[in-house]
């Protein structure tokens, strides 16, 4: 494949993970609603948004022409995703609870510190292929440390049986969005990307052979859900926010949609 040919497939992998991570950044919106329609935040827990903003803000600041070329498709979608998870949690820190909006508050200042740290370090004391793996490590790690939060909705799953609270299509995007950038990052030779995009890959297509396996027992493992949960219940078959402990298994804990977004 000529170099050509190889940065046309690029661009339509960017193109096709730019829409992918857009559907998962916007998934929450329904958790959102919910928290604007009663005033309040219940049992969510505004962490994962905190987090997931991290994450947007240094993946974007990787995919910046100084410091890594030809990566400005990494950069829109991040930095959009930086403002999306910003909305969340403003609105969060709006409605939680006075020691909830406390916490937040103050994880919310560390991620913007941290972030400013970074951006500073690398814009100021380093250069080139030094700035490039400065940013490119920190912006890894925590790709990876997102990507390894499916784990416990697929924990979940193997233990009720049931995809109750594994919806089909955050899945489905996640290997879509996790393929996509896992596909961009080997044409244009950057482990950057291609290597937590290939982790957030291959546990899409395990959340997906979980859901071929448990698909018949959908619903069968909350036996005790009163019938009047229904609509709750169909909120929360979306909802990427991460429960608190004691309310985990009522909640769908997939981040899949705040986080599986990020490249």
């Amino acid at each position: 494949m000529d170099k050509k040919t190889m940065h046309v497939f690029k661009v339509l992998f960017g193109v096709l993970g730019n829409g992918t991570a857009l559907f998962l950044f916007l998934a929450p919106t329904i958790t959102f609603k919910r928290i604007i329609r009663k005033k309040c935040t219940e049992q969510f827990s505004g962490i994962p948004y905190v987090m997931t903003m991290l994450n947007c803000l240094l993946s974007a600041w990787y995919g910046l022409p100084f410091v890594s070329a030809n990566n400005i498709l990494v950069s829109t979608i991040n930095g959009t995703g930086a403002a999306i998870e910003l909305i969340y949690v403003l609105v969060f820190i709006i409605f939680a609870p006075k020691r909830e909006k406390a916490k937040i508050l103050g994880l919310f200042t560390a991620v913007l510190a941290l972030f400013s740290a970074v951006a500073l370090v690398s814009l100021f004391a380093l250069h080139d292929k030094t700035r490039k793996l400065f940013c490119g490590l920190a912006a890894t790690v925590f790709s990876i440390i997102m990507y390894s939060s499916p784990f416990s909705i697929m924990s979940t799953v193997v233990r009720t049986k049931s995809v109750e609270f594994m919806p089909f299509f955050l899945s489905l995007f996640s290997f879509l969005c996790g393929t996509s950038w896992f596909i961009y990052g080997l044409l244009g030779h950057d482990p950057f990307v291609a290597i937590p995009n290939g982790l957030g890959s291959g546990l899409g297509a395990l959340q997906l052979i979980l859901y071929v396996i448990y698909r018949d027992n959908k619903g069968k493992a909350s036996g005790t859900k009163k019938p009047n949960d229904a609509a709750t219940t169909a909120d929360e078959s979306m909802d990427t926010g991460l429960a608190k402990p004691d309310q985990q298994s009522k909640q769908s804990v997939t981040i899949n949609g705040a986080q599986d977004g990020h490249v």
